[in-house]
């Protein structure tokens, strides 16, 4: 009995030593580390240059010039396109006149033409007669010295028979007002334009910056659209998305209007009109009900119409 128990316990200490052998050598197997995908930074789009304007997705040549107060022919011309209607994402359009992109016109600067060898002038002798002979200074001593014979005197006022005699046509130095001879001071241009409302109607939707970009004025179909202000028609057409039959008045170098929505077009491209005038009727065209558009364009950018248009 005692000599199975140590058989047995000699088993165990043998197992547990292959065991603890196997342990030792079992293999180390590496793992391969998991790596995180890298994430591309988002890099921000270079800016526009002054003047220019990068085409997107969506753009149209009338879009654009609308949005920078421009002629679409104009963008034509200065960037010598073949066809307005083929323009392409990311290409770059001039929207400014050339010549006023820098914003300061260099001139250009010449050299200053060689200089002549001078000649010395004998010094001119000093008078040396007596005072006495000088004559005091009147019209007729000044005339018979220029050789110029008696002289026209002017006849004096009332008020200035004690004051001492005056040649007539010596020039009186008047101070400087710092205003150039025969300019003109007056107000600028566009505060000098008169406004008046482009349609009757009740006002349905007003300015705003992020969503409308002008004021609706509903109506009936037909109703006349009049010109807000004296102008010439920029654009008379239906090529820009979400405006329909669209009328675009130029005011000033900065200030032009656009009557959305019209039915008809009653004025052609490159017409004069005057403050008041019919330009179109009033409609649906690429809306969901009878109304007019209307906005109001500084320097290509939508501002509200309210502080031009007079109260009412």
């Amino acid at each position: 009995m005692k000599r199975t128990s140590q058989v047995t316990l000699l088993l165990i200490t043998s197992l547990l030593g292959a065991c603890t052998s196997n342990l030792r050598q079992a293999p180390v197997v590496e793992r391969p580390l998991k790596l995180r995908p890298v994430v591309p930074v988002a890099t921000e789009q270079p800016k526009d240059e002054r003047g220019f304007y990068t085409v997107k997705r969506g753009d149209t040549l009338l879009r654009i010039a609308l949005d920078y107060g421009q002629h679409y022919r104009d963008l034509v011309t200065w960037n010598k396109l073949a066809d307005p209607n083929d323009i392409k994402v990311d290409q770059v359009l001039r929207v400014a006149p050339p010549d006023n992109v820098a914003g300061v016109q260099t001139m250009p600067v010449t050299a200053p033409p060689p200089s002549e060898p001078r000649t010395v002038q004998p010094p001119v002798p000093r008078k040396t007669s007596p005072k006495g002979d000088k004559r005091a200074y009147s019209d007729a001593a000044l005339a018979e010295l220029r050789g110029d014979g008696p002289a026209r005197l002017e006849p004096k006022t009332a008020d200035a028979k004690d004051a001492p005699d005056v040649p007539a046509r010596v020039p009186v130095a008047v101070p400087s007002t710092g205003v150039a001879p025969g300019s003109v001071v007056s107000a600028t241009e566009d505060d000098k334009l008169s406004w008046m409302w482009p349609s009757d109607g009740k006002v349905v939707a007003t300015f705003d910056e992020g969503k409308n970009k002008g004021i609706d004025i509903a109506g009936r179909a037909g109703q006349q659209v009049l010109a807000a202000g004296t102008g010439k028609v920029m654009y008379a057409g239906s090529g820009i998305r979400g405006y329909g039959n669209l009328v675009i008045v130029k005011h000033s170098n900065s200030l032009l209007s656009a009557y959305a929505h019209n039915r008809s077009i009653v004025v052609k491209e490159g017409q004069n009109v005057s403050r008041g005038q019919v330009i179109a009727e009033m409609g649906d065209s690429d809306a969901d009900s009878v109304k007019l558009h209307f906005e109001i364009r500084q320097q290509g950018k939508p501002v509200d119409p309210s502080r031009f248009l007079p109260k009412r």
